[in-house]
């Protein structure tokens, strides 16, 4: 499994469901349209979600969106350092562990 993509099992429930998955994508198109915050942002703002929830899967998938997006892995790693006085040491070391897990864009 290339965890520069999105997971195969997510990939063939969105095959097999792609009424459920297509109005989950304009959901999501939805509320990310509904202000003013652009694309970066977005990105920025999603990662730190995932990172504050605890989700590995989710860390990894907007890390591979906020890198598509142009943001470079140090902004990445600066964004989630935010949240060690917060959310604490350990998982801020998971969240930075499961950002490296991801590969920059194009690299094999």
């Amino acid at each position: 499994m290339s965890i520069d993509r999105p997971p195969q099992f997510f990939e063939e429930v969105s095959r097999q469901y792609p009424e459920v998955f297509a109005a989950y994508r304009d959901f999501s198109d939805a509320t990310a349209s509904a202000g003013p915050l652009d694309e970066r942002t977005l990105r920025l703002v999603k990662l730190a979600i995932a990172v504050g929830a605890g989700l590995e899967g989710a860390v990894h998938s907007h890390v591979r969106r906020a890198l598509a997006a142009g943001l470079s892995r140090a902004q990445v790693e600066h964004l989630i350092l935010q949240g060690m006085t917060t959310l604490g040491l350990p998982r801020t070391m998971a969240a930075l562990s499961w950002s490296r897990d991801v590969g920059d864009p194009g690299s094999d």
